[in-house]
């Protein structure tokens, strides 16, 4: 066996966890953050500006003996809408799912309403999906649309 291939089997093992692939490059700090990667005890792998066939430069993260909620997960969707997970059961790829906009966002974005009741009362924002192809958001108290592109996440 080559050398290399050693070295990148040492990295690519993992017994059992996650893997989410396909992250732009350039969101893959938000996701660690939107997981809360940070707070985890679990042996975590970040690649970073890995190449990629489809994105040109891609970032992944591997983590351990964690399986996500659809609702952690469903928080991915805001940054990075295409990204793929792999479960991984004795160090075989048991299911791939693909993330997905939720019909609501809880606790997530920031809305864009300065006057809105959640910029000035402490209380979680809620906005409906009310467009998942084109990322359009609506804040559920005070109904300003927004664009997935343009949001602040909390």
């Amino acid at each position: 066996m080559e050398k290399t291939n050693k070295q990148a089997l040492q990295v690519a093992a993992l017994r059992n966890g996650t893997v989410i692939d396909h992250i732009p490059s350039e969101k893959l700090f938000t996701v660690v953050s939107l997981l809360k990667l940070q707070e985890m005890d679990s042996n975590i792998t970040i690649g970073f500006n890995l190449e990629s066939k489809k994105l040109g430069k891609k970032g992944i993260i591997k983590v351990a003996d964690k399986f996500f909620s659809d609702e952690e997960i469903s928080r991915l969707s805001v940054v990075a809408p295409h990204v793929k997970l792999n479960i991984i059961r004795d160090y075989e790829v048991v299911e791939k799912k693909e993330v997905h906009m939720p019909d609501e966002l809880r606790g997530i974005v920031k809305c864009a309403n300065p006057k809105c009741i959640t910029n000035n009362e402490p209380m979680t924002t809620l906005f409906h999906v009310v467009d998942k192809e084109q990322g359009i958001l609506k804040c559920h108290y005070c109904e300003k649309e927004q664009n997935k592109e343009n949001i602040k996440l909390l």
